[in-house]
């Protein structure tokens, strides 16, 4: 398997308001930058979405490492959250449906073919990859308001 290492933020200009992913993809001597928008939306949903778009690019199966500033994101599977809401049928355990469902979703399907590690990164602090995946997802939302 192919070795990735990738890298993801999401913004969000309000919570709710508009929003933007990032994401940086490192395969040996190659990089690729990506980013989008949506006019309203939150944090949490544009740091699943960075990670969604990332992995959606890679054509065959991979070993993933995938970093982020996303606490949310990355303790969705290393505190083993999303295991717990599959057990309990999409319920949190406040007794609550499970925010952004869709997305989680989305994000388990692509994860099926590729093995995937979650490392989370301090944000807005020395990572350069994290630091331009932010200012990605910020560009990204510059981008939507004059559209």
């Amino acid at each position: 398997m192919k070795q990735v290492d990738m890298y993801t933020d999401g913004a969000c200009s309000g919570n709710p308001g508009p929003g933007g992913w990032g994401a940086i993809l490192f395969y040996k001597d190659k990089r690729k930058e990506m980013s989008g928008a949506e006019p309203r939306t939150t944090n949490n949903r544009m740091e699943l979405l960075a990670a969604i778009e990332a992995i959606s690019v890679l054509k065959e199966p991979c070993r993933i490492r995938l970093y982020s500033d996303s606490a949310y994101l990355v303790n969705g599977f290393k505190q083993n959250w999303v295991k717990g809401w599959l057990r309990n049928g999409w319920i949190n355990s406040k007794g609550q449906p499970v925010e952004n469902q869709d997305l989680w979703k989305t994000l388990l399907k692509l994860m099926e073919k590729h093995q995937v590690e979650y490392i989370k990164v301090k944000g807005h602090s020395d990572n350069e990859w994290n630091n331009r995946c932010d200012q990605l997802a910020r560009e990204a939302i510059r981008t939507l308001g004059k559209g």
